[in-house]
């Protein structure tokens, strides 16, 4: 299939001068997204003694913006097949800048964990609308490698947002890193307006969003890929989750050297990433979920056993758990990309909705997984919980996704998306 972008019916006929600023809107607006997350990491022990919260109630405000980002995901979808991309695109990103401003001004707990869900729910329609550019123009193994470029920018935001927040824990406060975000989301809001966008589809308005999700939700080909690549975030966010207090508090780590290992964890997906764009044409979407899979099922394995044997309890353990979690980190950069572009490419003729429903299921299961993890963690039994994730992970990928979809997925890559 060639690199150049199909473009979906009823899309401005620009694909050659269009492909490279559409893949930059698309990838800053994922950074985005994900920084939110990763920036206000390092600082989290600090806004839990400043505002006055419990441990959990702090990580809480994880999970508030994760859950926040997946619930309107498949309303976000509909909004994007019937009014077009930009209309959508441009009030999630309006409601991301308004509530990381107000978040820079947040003295207290509640308005913090409101604002945090808030904050989710634009960037998690940012995103999702992003990804749904991007499969408007390619399909199948193509769409595997493009979703592995957006990981590029997951990859930055995930490694360099730490070390930013690292930083801005050492060198100023918390409430910085959301003016950097408002300020990140106004610049992708000025990106989107000089370029063309799919419009909406009048067909979609009568066609029933709940029957279409529905028809989606049946179609195993879409429905199995779509929950392991779901299982996998929710091991990684899970691990983002715990990880303040396991690496600050546990193994005493300055909030700056906490930063730093971000970027050995960006690391770690880039290469991942790297994997699938330069393998995916070769081998297959489907076998390098079933690699991925099980490199995160090893992973999370290897970290309950090495808290059962007592590894993690001095300080060397540190390695042990830095190495581990850039294991989780490589193998979820494999599967993610390719669970995705299977599950979408089943079920390419339902355009933005399939897309929509996908990112529903994948935020919908890590939103539910980082909850349950604000009450799993303590004393260790966090490496249960993403023992339990990986393993299911596995399992979904080992017994569900079928080999023969690699052919249908490979089969469905040329000619027109709709």
């Amino acid at each position: 299939m060639s690199d150049k972008p199909v473009l979906a019916t009823g899309a401005p006929c620009e694909p050659a001068a269009s492909t490279a600023p559409l893949m930059a809107l698309a990838c800053l607006i994922v950074f985005m997204a994900q920084m939110a997350t990763t920036v206000y990491l390092p600082s989290l022990p600090v806004v839990m003694r400043e505002l006055t919260m419990t441990q959990g109630g702090a990580e809480f405000s994880i999970s508030a913006y994760v859950i926040g980002a997946a619930l309107p995901v498949p309303f976000w979808g509909a909004a994007a097949e019937r009014w077009g991309r930009r209309g959508p695109l441009l009030i999630s990103l309006l409601l991301f800048v308004a509530s990381s401003l107000l978040l820079a001004l947040c003295t207290v707990a509640p308005a913090l964990l409101v604002l945090r869900a808030l904050q989710g729910i634009g960037g998690g329609g940012a995103a999702i609308i992003a990804r749904i550019i991007v499969r408007d123009n390619w399909r199948g193994d193509e769409l595997a490698r493009r979703l592995s470029v957006l990981s590029i920018a997951f990859i930055t935001a995930l490694g360099g947002g730490q070390f930013a927040g690292g930083l801005i824990g050492r060198y100023s406060h918390w409430q910085t890193g959301f003016v950097l975000m408002a300020v990140i989301a106004a610049l992708a809001i000025a990106l989107s307006y000089a370029l063309p966008l799919k419009a909406g589809s009048r067909t979609a308005a009568t066609s029933g969003m709940a029957g279409t999700y529905w028809i989606l939700l049946r179609r195993p080909g879409f429905l199995w890929p779509a929950c392991a690549g779901g299982l996998g975030f929710a091991t990684t966010v899970t691990l983002q989750e715990v990880s303040p207090f396991v690496f600050q508090e546990h193994f005493r780590l300055a909030v700056t050297s906490f930063g730093s290992i971000g970027l050995l964890l960006g690391v770690a997906y880039f290469s991942g990433a790297m994997l699938v764009n330069r393998l995916v044409k070769r081998l297959g979407g489907v076998r390098l979920m079933h690699a991925g899979a099980a490199l995160v099922a090893l992973a999370t394995t290897s970290m309950l056993a090495s808290s059962l044997g007592g590894l993690l309890a001095h300080f060397s353990g540190l390695w042990i758990f830095i190495a581990l979690y850039c294991l989780a980190i490589f193998g979820q950069a494999v599967l993610f990309p390719n669970s995705m572009a299977t599950a979408v490419s089943d079920a390419h003729e339902h355009g933005a909705h399939a897309m929509a429903l996908c990112g529903f299921l994948q935020q919908g299961l890590a939103g539910i997984a980082a909850t349950a993890a604000v009450l799993q963690h303590h004393g260790g039994t966090w490496t249960l919980a993403v023992f339990v994730l990986g393993a299911l992970t596995w399992l979904v990928v080992r017994f569900k996704v079928r080999a023969g979809q690699a052919a249908d997925v490979d089969g469905s890559s040329s000619g027109p998306t709709r």
